[in-house]
C-alpha cells in the first residue's frame, strides 16, 4: 500500500537515528500494549479510590469509569486536531498520562486534608486520564499506517492495546492493589507510560523536532518519580489521618478493602473501607449479645459456625464454652484475619483465639462456603458487615437465610447483626422479616454500644414443624451466662429484647430482602446515618 500521499503520515526515516521499519513498528506496538495496560489499571485505580473515599462500591465503578470511557470518546475526537508532528503528540499524550497517573491518588490524598467534597477532583482527574488514554490510540493508528496497510494497521493497533488491557486487569487484582496499594500503583502506571514515551523518543529521535525539550522533560520527570516514590507515602498518610479522629497506626489496602487501625490512649478501632467495625472500648457490648444468647438457647454446642468475624472476638467468646469443639469461621479477607493474628494488641485482645486447635480458619465468600459444605451447626453466628452495597445486601436475603438454615441442626440457633434499630429501623425490621420468611422462630433484640449507637441483631431459632415454641418465653427464662462475660448478665439478656414505642409496630408492613429485589439496600441508604 502506498501510503506517501496521506498528509498525517510521519516523515520516513532519513538518518542513521531514525528507525527501521521492523523496530519502528515493533517499539511502537510494545507501547501500544502498554498504553492499554496502564489505561484499564489507571481506570481500575481510580474507581477503587472513589469506592473508598466516597463510598458506595457499585456507583462509584460505574460513575469513575463510564466517566472515564466517555473523556476516551472525547480524546478521541480531539485527536484529529493533531495534523503535523503525530508522533510528538503521541508522545507528550503520554508524558502527560504519566504525570496524572503518578500523582492522581497523593494529590487526592492531599486534598482530602483540606477540601471536605472530593467528588468533582476525583471525577476530574479521571475525566483527564480518560482524555489522554483515548488520544492515544487514534494517534498509534495513524503513526502505524507507515509500517502496515489499513485493515493490518486498525487490527494491530486494538490488538495490542485490549491485550494490554487484560495484562493491566489481572495485574491489578492479583499483583498491583494487594501489594502495592492506591500509594504505589498509580506511580507504577505514570513509570510505564514514562517509558515508553522514552523508548519511543530514543526510536524516533531523529524524526522529532522538539527532540532536545523531550530529553530535558526526561531528566525532570525521572527526578520528579524518584521525589514522588519518597514522599507518596506521608502524603497518603496525611490524607488517611485526615479522615480519622484518632490517630492511624496501620493501615493496608487489600483485594476487598481498606483496613485502618486507629489508637486513641490505650484503645484501638478497626474501620473496613472507613466504616467502623469495633471498638476495643465497648466491642463486649456487641460480641457477648452475638454470641451469649444464642448459646444458651441452642440445645448443642458442639459445632459452630461463624460467617465474617475475621477480628476473632465472636471466635474469643465462643471457646469460653467447654462444650464447643469446633469453630469453622468463615472470612473473605485473609488480610483481616491475619492483622487479627500478628497485631500484638488484637491478638491479646481476641485472645489468640484464631490460633486455637478448635478454630479452622476458610478464607471465601460465605455465600458459596454454605453452598459448598455439607455439614451441620449447632450455632450459627452471622457478623457481616452493614448491607451497604449489592453484594453485602445478598447476605441478608431470604434464600441466604434458607441455605443457612439447611445447615442448622435442629434445636440450634442463628444470629446475625442487624444494624442499627434506631438509625436505619427499617432496615433492622426488613432483615427480621427476611430471616423469618426462612422458617425459622425469630426475635429480634438490641444493645446500646456508645462508640456504635444502637445496634440490633435477628436471632432465629430452628425447631420441629410441629412443635409449637413461645420464643419470647425462652429468652425471658434464660439463666445467667455460665462463662465468664464483661458485661452480659441474665438482667442485660432480659432487657435487650424489649423496645420501646414505634420501634416493631408497623414490622408486617416492612418488605422481606430477596435475590430478585434488593430492597434492603435501599432501605439501609434511607436511614439516618447522617445522625451516626
Amino acid at each position: 500500500m502506498n501510503t506517501s500521499s496521506l498528509p498525517d503520515q510521519p516523515a520516513a526515516p532519513e538518518s542513521a537515528e531514525a528507525a527501521s521499519p521492523r523496530l519502528g513498528g515493533t517499539v511502537l506496538k510494545l507501547c501500544i500494549f502498554a498504553t492499554g495496560f496502564s489505561g484499564i489499571v489507571a481506570e481500575y485505580a481510580m474507581a477503587t479510590l472513589a469506592s473508598y473515599l466516597l463510598g458506595n462500591a457499585v456507583l462509584q465503578w460505574t460513575l469513575t469509569i463510564s466517566l472515564m470511557l466517555f473523556a476516551m470518546g472525547v480524546g478521541s475526537r480531539f485527536s484529529q486536531y493533531a495534523e503535523d508532528r503525530v508522533l510528538e503528540a503521541f508522545i507528550w499524550a503520554e508524558l502527560g498520562l504519566s504525570i496524572l497517573c503518578a500523582i492522581s491518588a497523593p494529590l487526592i490524598y492531599l486534598l482530602a486534608g483540606f477540601v471536605e467534597n472530593l467528588t468533582p477532583f476525583i471525577y476530574g482527574i479521571s475525566m483527564a486520564i480518560g482524555f489522554l488514554i483515548g488520544l492515544e490510540v487514534p494517534l498509534a493508528t495513524r503513526i502505524n499506517q507507515q509500517y502496515e496497510e489499513l485493515r493490518v494497521n486498525i487490527s494491530a493497533v486494538m490488538e495490542k492495546d485490549y491485550y494490554g488491557a487484560l495484562l493491566g486487569g489481572l495485574l491489578f487484582a492479583f499483583v498491583a492493589l494487594p501489594y502495592l496499594g492506591l500509594t504505589y500503583t498509580p506511580i507504577l502506571l505514570g513509570l510505564v507510560n514514562l517509558v515508553a514515551a522514552l523508548a519511543l523518543t530514543r526510536v524516533f529521535g531523529a524524526q522529532l523536532a522538539g527532540r532536545n525539550i523531550l530529553n530535558f522533560a526526561f531528566v525532570l520527570l525521572f527526578l520528579g518519580f524518584f521525589l514522588l516514590t519518597a514522599v507518596a507515602e506521608p502524603i497518603v498518610m496525611y490524607g488517611e489521618q485526615k479522615k480519622y479522629r484518632d490517630k492511624v497506626v496501620y493501615q493496608e489496602q487489600t483485594p476487598y478493602q481498606r483496613i485502618v487501625l486507629t489508637r486513641w490512649k490505650d484503645d484501638y478501632w478497626l474501620y473496613l473501607n472507613g466504616h467502623q467495625q469495633f471498638s476495643s472500648y465497648d466491642e463486649a457490648l456487641y460480641h457477648e449479645p452475638l454470641v451469649h444468647p444464642a448459646m444458651g438457647l441452642s440445645a448443642s454446642h458442639r459445632r459452630v459456625l461463624i460467617l465474617g468475624g475475621g477480628d476473632g472476638l465472636a471466635a474469643r467468646e465462643l471457646l469460653k464454652y467447654d462444650s464447643v469443639e469446633t469453630i469453622v469461621l468463615v472470612d473473605l479477607d485473609p488480610a483481616v484475619t491475619r492483622l487479627a493474628n500478628q497485631h500484638p494488641f488484637l491478638s491479646e485482645l481476641n485472645q489468640g483465639a484464631l490460633q486455637d486447635p478448635r478454630v479452622q480458619v476458610v478464607h471465601g465468600d460465605a455465600y458459596s462456603y454454605l453452598k459448598q459444605t455439607q455439614a451441620l451447626y449447632d450455632v450459627i453466628l452471622i457478623d457481616l458487615p452493614d448491607p451497604k452495597t449489592v453484594d453485602l445486601a445478598r447476605l441478608y436475603t431470604v434464600e441466604f437465610y434458607r441455605l443457612a438454615e439447611h445447615h442448622l441442626a435442629t434445636g440450634g440457633v442463628m444470629v446475625t447483626q442487624a444494624g442499627s434499630p434506631f438509625f436505619s429501623r427499617q432496615a433492622f425490621l426488613c432483615i427480621w422479616n427476611s430471616m423469618a420468611a426462612a422458617e425459622l422462630q425469630t426475635t429480634g433484640f438490641h444493645n446500646h454500644i456508645p462508640t456504635m449507637g444502637e445496634w440490633g441483631w435477628i436471632l432465629g431459632w430452628k425447631v420441629p414443624p410441629q412443635a409449637a415454641v413461645d420464643v419470647r418465653a425462652s429468652i425471658l427464662a434464660l439463666p445467667e451466662p455460665t462463662v465468664p462475660t464483661r458485661y452480659l448478665n441474665r438482667d442485660a439478656i432480659q432487657s435487650m429484647f424489649h423496645f420501646g414505642k414505634g420501634v416493631v409496630d408497623d414490622r408486617e408492613k416492612v418488605p422481606v430482602n430477596r435475590e430478585s429485589d434488593l430492597v434492603l439496600q435501599r432501605l439501609y441508604k434511607g436511614g439516618r446515618w447522617d445522625f451516626y
